[in-house]
């Protein structure tokens, strides 16, 4: 079978810095669907030998020490440049032209991705329907959509809407880079590929999960955008959200894509939605010292740059169990990780209650950058009366020594060979707006939670820690060692 991937808004930053290395590193690895073309779309007047020449040094530039000429040249030979715009139609028929004349009249699966502004994706795919390039009659035709799908579940809806009178929802890859990471996809492997946690993962032996995503960095030059969309948007309603889903669903009947994607849409069902006092007493805001300062952000914006909120999952599972999720800009380093926190033993047999109470066992499952796990354990001191050590068992995904694949790798490969699993359905993405529109709604309005100044630099406010304190229990606020 023969494989297209068509890239619209080729001259972008994400396509040279993601999206090109990402393919080339698979075929350098050899997996690659023999043959794969990849043609680029954008408005820059290029050939496609000068597409390529650029394509070149960029990639070298993000590979570094992957990058083989020779390779290279092999992998060139593949790469095709159209000049289009979006807005004219007669552009995308040209391209129906020239796609067919790459392809030669052989059986060939097409995947359109849309590498552009949010703003454009419903005029592009209504473009492709008018060009007749949606109809696949002759192979698969997928188009690749990238975050962010809608600002609310009204603009979500109503682009599945114009979506959907192009595309078939089997033909929709809704992307999101968390998901194509390694440690996450290990997370299913975690569960359902052993017998010593499954048993234990539920309400009966874990006490709460924390879920958070750190980042070092602030808003930058980003701040224009940042401050319409907040964290809640930014980060939680998808990043956050998918490694939720992927903690709590329970095992699908089969490992395929749909199959994955129900379980995972259950766990987003199963959420408490919020009521009354819960709007002011689940969550806590922040914003960093100096957020008003930067570039294109109001001297008197109140948009959270930090966030911090409390679900459960009314399910026979996870019944009781809360889930903390937390993100926030200009933390004290950049980390993404799971934290599973067990439930202390019935009775302590060993030291003082009181004053000398061990901690509980925690699983911690490093997504990046130090990409791995900790498990965490008591054990007795050498050469001690029966006391007690925190001990660990430490394994990290480079100890092998080989360098983890960048999630585009696996996302793409996956949208060239039709494998849905790792991206998002409708129905997911419309719920999890149901979610977050009301927590987003209520924050903006005059009853809204305080908004906590904090230092750049630290965990978030000090509110934050104080919050988990007055429920007995505390953050897992430890940067990984790379």
């Amino acid at each position: 079978m023969s494989h297209t991937m068509v890239i619209f808004g080729a001259s972008g930053d994400l396509t040279s810095r993601k999206l090109i290395p990402a393919l080339y590193r698979q075929f350098c690895r050899g997996r690659l669907p023999t043959p794969t073309r990849i043609v680029g779309v954008s408005r820059s007047p290029f050939t496609s030998e000068q597409w390529r020449e650029q394509l070149a040094q960029s990639t070298q530039k993000f590979v570094k020490d992957d990058f083989d000429l020779n390779a290279w040249n092999g992998f060139a030979e593949q790469i095709f440049y159209q000049a289009g715009d979006i807005e004219n139609e007669q552009d995308f028929h040209r391209l129906a032209q020239v796609l067919n004349e790459i392809e030669a009249g052989q059986k060939t699966d097409r995947v359109y991705y849309l590498s552009t502004m949010p703003q454009l994706y419903a005029h592009a795919i209504a473009q492709l329907g008018k060009a007749g390039l949606n109809i696949d009659t002759n192979g698969a035709r997928r188009v690749v959509i990238e975050k962010p799908f809608g600002t609310d579940l009204q603009s979500a809806q109503k682009l599945n809407i114009e979506i959907h009178q192009t595309f078939r929802e089997d033909q929709i890859y809704r992307i999101d880079h968390y998901l194509g990471k390694e440690t996450v996809q290990n997370m299913l492997a975690l569960r359902f590929g052993n017998t010593i946690f499954e048993p234990l993962w539920n309400r009966n032996y874990i006490d709460h999960v924390q879920i958070t995503v750190a980042e070092e960095v602030k808003v930058g030059r980003r701040g224009g955008y940042y401050d319409k969309s907040g964290i809640l948007r930014d980060m939680f309603q998808n990043h956050i959200f998918q490694l939720m889903m992927v903690t709590a669903m329970e095992a699908p009947v089969r490992y395929t894509g749909e199959f994955v994607r129900d379980e995972k849409v259950k766990v987003l069902q199963a959420i408490r939605p919020y009521k009354g006092s819960d709007f002011a007493q689940y969550g806590v805001r922040g914003q960093y010292i100096g957020y008003q300062d930067e570039e294109g952000i109001p001297d008197d914006s109140q948009t959270e740059t930090f966030a911090v909120l409390k679900f459960y999952l009314d399910n026979w599972r996870w019944r009781g169990v809360p889930f903390y999720l937390r993100s926030g800009k200009a933390m004290s380093c950049r980390t993404t990780q799971i934290v599973i926190q067990f439930r202390e033993p019935p009775h302590m047999l060993f030291g003082n209650e009181k004053t000398c109470r061990p901690d509980a066992n925690r699983l911690v499952i490093q997504i990046q950058p130090a990409e791995g796990m900790q498990l965490h354990f008591q054990s007795k001191v050498p050469d001690s009366d029966m006391k007690l050590r925190l001990s660990e068992l430490d394994f990290r995904f480079d100890s092998s020594g080989k360098e983890l694949p960048d999630a585009y790798q696996r996302l793409l490969l996956d949208a060239l060979l039709g494998d849905p699993g790792l991206f998002a359905r409708s129905d997911e993405v419309e719920q999890a707006w149901r979610i977050i529109d009301p927590i987003i709604a209520a924050w903006k309005s005059p009853a809204a939670p305080t908004l906590h100044p904090y230092e750049p630099g630290l965990w978030g406010p000090t509110q934050s820690s104080e919050w988990m304190e007055e429920q007995g229990r505390s953050w897992f606020d430890v940067c990984p060692i790379i």
